[in-house]
């Protein structure tokens, strides 16, 4: 867990290095690989290579995925993020292989400290294991492990770590 330190809720936790380099990746994504079709998926990993994405093998990202910090994301072969998905890499995001994100679902690594007057931002990493489904509209909370060759049913709200081999649904999701 990483906890900012901001003087107010107001403030960025981001210096002027990172809003640079965050304004630059938001221009880059629409101009280079929001319009492209889905055969340009060579094209999408290269831009998000430049921007500091650890890519090992051939994982697929939609062109309409939305993914913040790519700095902060890892994906292994044949990993999936589908369309519309949101992956808000305040931290480290780790999709293991043969894993799928389908559409708008939202992997989160970022809150706040609400016991705090100034609310500052804390962030957790998530780690997604092997051959593992995350439905659509899914919410992934920060901080959460979920294990190899899950399934979390669509809409489902992962409030806790999931174990190898299990099936999750419902807000929060509970393994069945």
């Amino acid at each position: 867990m990483k906890q900012y330190n901001q003087k107010s809720r107001f403030q960025s936790p981001w210096n002027s290095f990172i809003k640079i380099k965050i304004f630059c990746w938001e221009i880059i994504w629409q101009l280079l690989c929001r319009w492209t079709p889905k055969p340009l998926n060579f094209w999408r990993l290269l831009i998000l290579k430049i921007f500091g994405c650890k890519i090992y093998g051939k994982p697929f990202v939609h062109q309409r995925a939305i993914i913040y910090h790519p700095w902060n994301l890892v994906l292994h072969d044949k990993a999936c993020i589908g369309d519309r998905t949101v992956m808000y890499a305040l931290d480290k995001i780790e999709i293991m292989e043969l894993s799928v994100i389908a559409q708008e679902a939202y992997i989160c690594t970022g809150t706040h400290n609400f016991n705090s007057p100034t609310k500052e931002l804390i962030t957790k990493e998530i780690i997604i294991g092997k051959d593992t489904f995350i439905g659509a509209r899914a919410f992934v909370l920060p901080g959460i492990k979920i294990g190899n060759n899950c399934l979390i049913g669509a809409c489902s709200v992962v409030t806790k770590n999931i174990a190898n081999n299990c099936k999750a649904y419902g807000n929060p999701a509970k393994v069945l």
